[in-house]
């Protein structure tokens, strides 16, 4: 036999004898499995039975909602009687439209004079108004201060975390591109 065939055979003679024995150890395998798998009992608790659901009917339906508008001119008419009150003057005029928007709904596109009178071009929901200084305009009292080429100057009355009514100071810029 050349010495390749013999490196080939001497190869695979040696890899039958290592297969036959796992083949042996095979059984002592099995078996140890199923003596464990015997043993081996799990421990599941039972389930405890469902408890019963007894519905509660829900009784904050009487009451007043807490964000309501009922709520809120309330609070606005309590504060109203206070003296020296920001909201009591804001509360016995008439509302004007652009009250009825937020500050972030409106964009300042634009200004215009009309004799001598600064006015800003506001745009809400698609459509133009002109606004000056004195109108009044978001949800928040807001009144305009002052119209510039480039912003609309204005404060606002809100309430603080304490409750009290303040006076904030907030602008609108002139939007670039006409938004």
């Amino acid at each position: 036999m050349t010495r390749p065939n013999r490196c080939w055979t001497l190869l695979a003679t040696l890899l039958t004898l290592g297969l036959s024995a796992c083949s042996a150890d095979q059984a002592e395998l099995q078996a140890w499995m199923d003596q464990e798998r015997q043993s081996m009992r799990p421990s599941v608790q039972p389930l405890s039975p469902p408890q019963k659901f007894n519905p509660q009917a829900y009784a904050g339906m009487e009451g007043v909602e807490p964000f309501s508008q009922q709520k809120l001119a309330g609070a606005l008419k309590q504060e109203a009687r206070q003296p020296n009150s920001a909201v009591a003057a804001e509360l016995n005029r008439r509302k004007e439209p652009l009250e009825a928007f937020p500050l972030d709904a409106m964009t300042m596109v634009g200004s215009v004079q009309k004799k001598g009178l600064p006015f800003a071009l506001l745009k809400v929901d698609g459509l133009l108004y002109q606004v000056k200084a004195g109108d009044y305009i978001g949800q928040n009292y807001g009144k305009i201060l002052k119209v510039t080429e480039t912003e609309v100057s204005l404060r606002e009355i809100v309430q603080d975390a304490a409750g009290e009514w303040i006076e904030r100071p907030t602008t609108l810029q002139l939007q670039e591109g006409g938004k």
